[in-house]
């Protein structure tokens, strides 16, 4: 069986425990997803599960990547991800439902794509604190120096300077499940993950 599953970010809430404390959580829409192959080290070198999920339209597919989900028997999908590390080996075609992997309190880490930012400055990217807002200063939101003069007579790489932020994979490690509601493929974890709202994401027991 599969550690972990795709699935997409619904949004956040809360729920209440026994002792009526409030838990943050966040809400995932977890699979069902199809095994649309499965490598092994004699093969493929490896061991790995492919997981599909999400139907799409052929349009959207190349003509290899049809044919692939074709020899499992499915139907065109929009997302495919690999799991090293599995247990039992489904067999391809198979459905992997959130409640065949994961049960309440298993640790695990979420992989998302972080909001996308645009061309930010410095203070807003790296959290710097800007110049006098007053009293003749004409450098408020600048980043500051950029160096020394003749020697070395360059900028050092990796300077923090503006440019995009955000959109980036990003892996939120040891959140709880806190519950499952099997009838729709929902998973509530603690905490936040990273993404928008209908964002794809992967969650895997640790």
């Amino acid at each position: 069986m599969a550690k972990g599953l795709i699935g997409k970010k619904i949004g956040m809430s809360q729920i209440f425990d026994e002792q009526g404390n409030i838990i943050p959580v966040t809400v995932l829409e977890v699979g069902p997803c199809a095994v649309s192959q499965v490598k092994s080290a004699a093969t493929d070198g490896y061991d790995a599960i492919q997981l599909a999920y999400q139907d799409d339209k052929e349009k959207h597919l190349t003509k290899g990547e049809i044919k692939h989900l074709a020899k499992a028997g499915l139907a065109p999908k929009r997302v495919l991800k690999e799991f090293r590390n599995f247990g039992e080996e489904p067999a391809a075609g198979a459905e992997l439902k959130a409640q065949d992997v994961f049960a309440v309190s298993d640790i695990v880490k979420v992989t998302g794509t972080s909001k996308g930012k645009g061309f930010q400055g410095v203070i807003k990217r790296y959290g710097h604190h800007g110049g006098p807002g007053a009293h003749g200063s004409r450098f408020h939101r600048h980043p500051g120096s950029m160096g020394s003069n003749t020697t070395p007579g360059r900028v050092f790489k990796g300077r923090k300077l503006p440019g995009r932020m955000g959109f980036d994979t990003k892996t939120v490690l040891n959140l709880k499940v806190v519950r499952i509601h099997e009838a729709e493929n929902l998973v509530f974890v603690s905490g936040s993950v990273p993404g928008r709202a209908n964002s794809i994401i992967t969650i895997e027991k640790i």
